[in-house]
């Protein structure tokens, strides 16, 4: 929790609270006094919870650091189980880690079968590739991301020197894949732990780094960069559709610009222009 209000603090600047930017600031980021006032808390609090050595503080406190720091929803939600865990667990979020699935439901199996020939992939809570579409196969298949017998996003991503060829913009990628293994899963998962472990030490600091910076939040909508063997570049969007009663998640990839949807439509060996790009929002 300490680490989190600390790189948060940090990574706020004065200009995005309403704060006048002075010419001699030593950090780009909120002081402690600044945040302390904005909060209505005193910078000696500020100071133990940051520092760890106040680990209990109240729903009112955490709801004012949360507004100073102009955190979304989902960060909220972070902030909030990470505190839990600070004092020793909420019997509501640290509850026992529901097995790992390792397939999908048929009837979300039948959502990917109509979204063919779009790229669709079913994963678990730890980045198992559990079920996809075609075009999800025509698109991942060439740079050898399904290659392993029981694929795994995050795995591939550190440990296969392709993944860096493929993503120009690798370093993006995987602060959001390591953000979602983070955040979204239970609390002391078991499976998490086990494969951070594993990560660690096949994988160690480009992984390890990421794992411990709390302060980086998985998107739901973002735009990646892929250099494709036989499509050559595409640049898709991805929206991500929750089934949390599985702990899975469905990653739907589409088209941001006409050249993408060109290439995709040559690897599903469509005529040009049956799909159609979909425009970021600006």
């Amino acid at each position: 929790m300490g680490t989190f209000l600390r790189t948060w603090r940090e990574s706020v600047t004065p200009a995005e609270v309403g704060l006048p930017t002075g010419p001699r600031r030593r950090t780009p980021g909120l002081r402690r006094a600044e945040l302390a006032t904005l909060a209505g808390v005193s910078v000696e609090y500020l100071t133990r919870l940051e520092q760890g050595r106040d680990r209990n503080p109240s729903a009112q406190v955490l709801g004012a650091l949360a507004d100073a720091l102009n955190l979304s929803l989902r960060e909220r939600m972070l902030l909030r189980r990470l505190t839990a865990e600070a004092d020793g667990g909420d019997p509501l979020l640290c509850a026992a880690a529901p097995p790992l699935g390792s397939g999908a439901r048929p009837t979300v199996r039948a959502v990917l079968d109509r979204l063919e020939p779009s790229p669709a992939v079913v994963l678990n809570r730890i980045g198992d590739v559990l079920a996809h579409t075609g075009g999800y196969a025509r698109l991942t298949g060439p740079i050898g991301l399904l290659d392993d017998e029981r694929p795994n996003l995050l795995r591939y991503l550190f440990t296969d020197r392709r993944a860096r060829v493929a993503y120009p913009d690798w370093d993006h990628v995987a602060d959001d894949l390591v953000a979602q293994l983070r955040h979204a899963a239970p609390l002391r998962d078991p499976y998490v732990n086990d494969l951070a472990d594993e990560l660690t030490v096949t994988a160690g600091a480009a992984f390890t780094d990421r794992f411990a910076d709390l302060g980086v939040a998985a998107r739901r909508v973002g735009t990646q960069h892929l250099e494709h063997p036989e499509a050559g570049p595409l640049r898709l969007l991805h929206e991500t559709l929750a089934l949390p009663e599985e702990g899975q998640r469905i990653v739907v990839h589409l088209p941001a610009d006409d050249a993408t949807a060109a290439g995709l439509d040559r690897l599903n060996g469509r005529r040009p222009g049956a799909l159609r790009a979909v425009r970021p929002a600006v």
